[in-house]
């Protein structure tokens, strides 16, 4: 997925083709472009938090964003590209937030840091609604789902990492094969968390969560 704030096209190319300075003039141009792409995914991301993401539409980014309908089409094609890029935007932040801690971490075995990583991913879950929103909606397209769901990517490319450098597993494919069936069950799994009345009920769930895949990843 395309990170849509560093890949919108100057206007100013035209100048740079013809050999003229255009560094000075070009970078207000782009800056404001990122401010407009920020502006739209804060919109966004309220109106997702606010609830109910299947009725958002573009017409209301754009009027919470304060921008014209035009302007944001100048973007983003549709509202699933924004909601995409939203979503990608959020798993990349966490996989960079606990690679950045990882170091500082000690881990004993697989399980152990399987754990560490479901903690760290609820607590990024408990602090972002509009991930919440539509991760668990259903609202993150087929296309990205199944990127961010490849065991290179994001959560799974950090226990896949940790499974390969840590615990010396050689045979990849079947690895691969593993983590999908871990990421796509562990998917459910959060959403029921979340689902639950109280934080003790959440609790037991990601209690149950972290065994289940702890001894389907990690068997004795």
């Amino acid at each position: 997925m395309p990170d849509f704030a560093n890949s919108i096209a100057s206007p100013l190319t035209s100048q740079r083709a013809k050999g003229r300075p255009s560094a000075a003039r070009r970078s207000p141009v782009q800056e404001r472009s990122q401010e407009t792409v920020q502006h739209i995914f804060d919109a966004t991301s309220k109106l997702l938090a606010a609830g109910r993401p299947e009725e958002i539409t573009t017409s209301w980014i754009a009027r919470e964003a304060g921008i014209s309908v035009g302007a944001l089409y100048r973007f983003f094609p549709d509202k699933q590209s924004i909601i995409d890029a939203i979503a990608v935007r959020h798993m990349e932040e966490f996989r960079k937030s606990f690679e950045g801690r990882m170091a500082e971490m000690g881990f004993s075995d697989g399980p152990a840091f399987l754990g560490k990583v479901i903690d760290a991913f609820v607590e990024f879950l408990e602090a972002r609604p509009d991930f919440r929103a539509i991760a668990f909606s259903r609202q993150i397209s087929a296309a990205t789902r199944r990127r961010q769901a490849d065991p290179d990517a994001s959560g799974g490319g950090l226990v896949k990492r940790f499974m390969i450098e840590s615990l010396g597993m050689t045979d990849l494919a079947g690895l691969d094969l593993r983590l999908r069936v871990a990421i796509e069950a562990g998917e459910r799994l959060f959403a029921y968390a979340f689902e639950q009345p109280g934080m003790e009920e959440r609790a037991r769930v990601i209690a149950e969560l972290k065994r289940i895949l702890s001894a389907y990843l990690f068997p004795s």
